[in-house]
């Protein structure tokens, strides 16, 4: 990695000023300072924009008349860091904050030392930094603590071909030449998972640093352990996570790499709302989203 690498942040907003503000403090003030800050807001507020113009690094301002949700909002975001000659794009949500200062200069000796395309810091718990903000799993095993992801006295310092996306997340500008930028189309819920297919697909190497964080609020609760914990499904809090959540995983699951997943997921959430709730029509709805999302049924 050449020293004088360009790395450009890029943050996505939509009227949470408080906390976004309380994320600028800590990115605009690592130890590897970033090159410049994009800050893309999908509510095109005046406070926002001045927010923005009193960080102490280099800053542009994207604002919005149109709500891009998050895939659209770091499509935008790339897509302008790209253009701005970014060799590394570092994305950041509004809502979650890195673990300290040294969170980018961490991220990128772990790219170079591992020769990497993309590198995540572990995603964890904003008020217990021990606990996984998502419960992730390795082999048949769901983690749900930071302190369980050195398995069998493991000292790697990298999780491979695992990674959180978009919470600060570090693309090479070759990833996202290679695997392209989040698609609009998914608005919010899913377009992680759909950039982490590509990454898989792509053969590019990738992985989570274990040795730094970014927090973030918890949202392990949304999901339900089935079968005694042996396996886990996604039942979100409120109509409209579920619409989203559920029409994207229809989607996502009708796709290369991921269709070898379906019987599995028909199984999961069959259990779920009709063995473990015994709730018919919350699984007539997810049944109607989940088509939905597999005939590319986009509208909001």
């Amino acid at each position: 990695m050449a020293p004088e690498s360009r790395v450009i942040a890029v943050v996505v907003t939509h009227r949470r000023l408080e906390l976004l503000s309380r994320s600028l403090k800590v990115l605009s003030n690592q130890s590897r300072p970033v090159d410049e800050l994009i800050v893309v807001d999908n509510g095109n507020e005046a406070e926002v924009a001045e927010l923005v113009a009193a960080q102490p690094v280099p800053t542009t301002y994207v604002p919005s008349q149109h709500n891009l949700g998050g895939a659209g909002g770091f499509a935008l975001g790339m897509l302008t860091a790209l253009a701005h000659g970014a060799d590394w794009i570092w994305c950041a949500d509004d809502d979650g904050t890195p673990d300290g200062p040294d969170v980018l200069a961490t991220l990128l000796d772990c790219a170079a030392n591992h020769q990497l395309d993309e590198v995540s810091p572990v995603v964890c718990n904003i008020n217990d930094p021990d606990l996984l903000a998502f419960p992730l799993r390795r082999g048949v095993v769901w983690r749900r603590r930071r302190s369980e992801l050195f398995v069998d006295g493991e000292t790697e310092t990298l999780l491979p071909n695992i990674a959180s996306l978009m919470n600060g997340a570090l693309f090479s500008a070759k990833a996202l030449d290679t695997v392209g930028v989040p698609d609009l189309r998914l608005f919010v819920r899913g377009d992680e998972v759909e950039m982490h297919r590509r990454l898989v697909r792509s053969e590019l190497k990738f992985g989570t640093c274990l040795t730094t964080a970014y927090l973030h609020p918890d949202g392990s609760d949304e999901f339900k352990p089935i079968l005694g914990g042996r396996m886990h499904t996604q039942y979100p809090d409120n109509e409209t996570k579920r619409f989203f959540t559920y029409r994207n995983r229809g989607y996502l699951m009708n796709q290369p790499g991921m269709r070898r997943l379906l019987p599995q997921e028909y199984a999961r959430f069959g259990w779920y709302f009709l063995v473990q709730q015994r709730d018919w029509s919350g699984f007539r709805e997810w049944l109607k989203l989940h088509k939905r999302g597999r005939a590319e049924h986009f509208s909001r």
